[in-house]
């Protein structure tokens, strides 16, 4: 290749050239071309114009060869190439998309991008945008629990009629119990949380006993009574309505929301319910904690305060609690819900029709 070449530049060529140059608003791969091809016209050597304009002498090469072959306009469009490999046709994107919506084969469990790459004959990379593209992802799970209780309709829409519709007067209680809450002690001191560096703590602990947290959420403001007991015995149970009596003034009716556990049904238990008539129990269906509000209050205890919390002893973790208790109750927030019973029958319908 010449190491000197002058391309002809007429008069209205080189007026574009230093308009695409002085254009703040050109892209520079333009401006960079057209810098190349005025230098060439100035008889200045191949190395000189690569020098000038901070690219390779092949580059400008291709560009002064690009002017003489298509002028200025060649200048402001990139050459199209031939695709590396062809775009997957659609059968192929059904047939991966039919085999991960099915069992896979032999005993694997679930599909891997890979054993589906291997299956479809395609590369892994492909396997992704595809699952991408149909929101498909076989690595994921979620359970379910159908509940089998015949009076689930009617419980539900007396559990839910309360949340939406509260009887006037009246006080809407979530009870139950959080128990076998353990006072863990990690084994070795952890490391804080670090730009790029997650925190650590040790996967063994020491057990230091445990505890039972029993908890009623008013519905109506958020706020929660709480106690820490030892055990969660109807003893216990009923030492914790004694304490909500207290707490209520008089002449409200209680409308509690609790599950079956057999506290809740032991005939001293249920002797205590005679004795206080102002009080109403509506019980969960059967596999229906999700329709106690008061887990709602469980889980976040749980993530804020207790999952990586370190007890040394029983003392610290009813210590712990009490405190998140009292944090919580000088901000509630009422409990909302926004489904109404019949949308949620709908909903367990069509789970039913669809596992039958």
């Amino acid at each position: 290749m010449a190491q000197i070449v002058c391309p002809l530049v007429s008069a209205e060529d080189r007026a574009r050239l230093e308009a695409i140059i002085a254009d703040r608003n050109r892209a520079q791969k333009h401006v960079l071309r057209a810098r190349i091809v005025l230098a060439s016209a100035e008889r200045l050597s191949v190395a000189e114009v690569a020098r000038r304009a901070g690219v390779g002498r092949p580059a400008v090469w291709r560009w002064q060869r690009r002017f003489a072959e298509a002028g200025v306009d060649g200048l402001l469009r990139d050459a199209t190439r031939k695709p590396g490999k062809a775009p997957l046709g659609e059968a192929v994107v059904r047939r991966v998309v039919t085999l991960t919506c099915a069992e896979p084969p032999g005993e694997a469990t679930q599909w891997t991008g890979r054993a589906m790459a291997k299956t479809a004959g395609i590369s892994l990379r492909s396997v992704q945008r595809i699952w991408a593209a149909h929101d498909l992802q076989p690595h994921r799970i979620r359970t379910f629990k159908r509940s089998s209780d015949p009076d689930f309709a009617a419980k539900l829409e007396a559990i839910v009629g309360l949340y939406l519709d509260p009887p006037a007067h009246s006080l809407v209680l979530s009870l139950d119990e959080k128990s076998q809450i353990q006072a863990l002690d990690r084994t070795q001191p952890g490391l804080p949380l670090k730009p790029g560096k997650a925190g650590t703590m040790t996967h063994d602990y020491k057990r230091h006993g445990t505890t039972t947290l029993f908890a009623a959420l008013n519905v109506l403001d958020g706020t929660v009574v709480g106690r820490c007991m030892a055990r969660h015995r109807h003893q216990e149970f009923i030492r914790f309505l004694n304490a909500i009596e207290r707490e209520v003034p008089a002449g409200k009716v209680i409308h509690v929301i609790l599950d079956h556990y057999a506290a809740h049904k032991h005939p001293k238990v249920l002797a205590w319910l005679t004795r206080h008539p102002r009080w109403t129990w509506h019980f969960t269906p059967t596999s229906g904690s999700w329709l106690n509000a008061v887990e709602t209050f469980f889980s976040a205890l749980t993530r804020r305060r207790l999952k990586r919390g370190v007890f040394r002893s029983i003392v610290e973790l009813q210590t712990a609690i009490n405190r998140y208790l009292a944090e919580h109750n000088r901000d509630p927030q009422p409990f909302v819900w926004t489904k109404r019973a019949d949308q949620i029958l709908a909903k367990v319908n069509r789970l039913n029709a669809s596992v039958h």
